[in-house]
């Protein structure tokens, strides 16, 4: 068993083209032990976005806090607090966060190889 806290979890800005007014947490991770995901949580400032990209993994999302849009293909969704969201394998994609003044705050689940 493993036992972690987001609150003791290091925050970095990714290096990630395309990117704006984003922080990574990894509070569960490889380096755990976990078998088959790591758990990584984003805090997307309120104006900020993750690029516009595309990967070779799915990710599953779980919305903590905020609100915002997710773009997939050609459609934009709206996200919230609660909500859930998956991302298939080469799927292009979107986060950002439409709030003025609160953060948007996920889960974002990943095959451990692409933590």
């Amino acid at each position: 068993m493993h036992l972690s806290s987001l609150a003791k979890a290091k925050k970095t800005k990714p290096d990630m083209e395309g990117a704006k007014n984003i922080y990574k947490q990894i509070p569960i991770s490889k380096t755990d032990g976990t078998p088959a995901y790591s758990f990584r949580v984003f805090t997307i400032e309120p104006g900020g976005h993750t690029p516009h990209h595309t990967h070779p993994f799915e990710h599953l999302n779980y919305i903590i806090e905020g609100h915002g849009m997710v773009k997939a293909q050609d459609a934009e969704y709206e996200i919230k607090k609660g909500d859930f969201a998956m991302i298939l394998p080469n799927e292009p994609h979107q986060y950002r966060n439409t709030s003025e003044s609160k953060p948007l705050i996920m889960i974002c689940a990943v095959p451990k190889e692409y933590e």
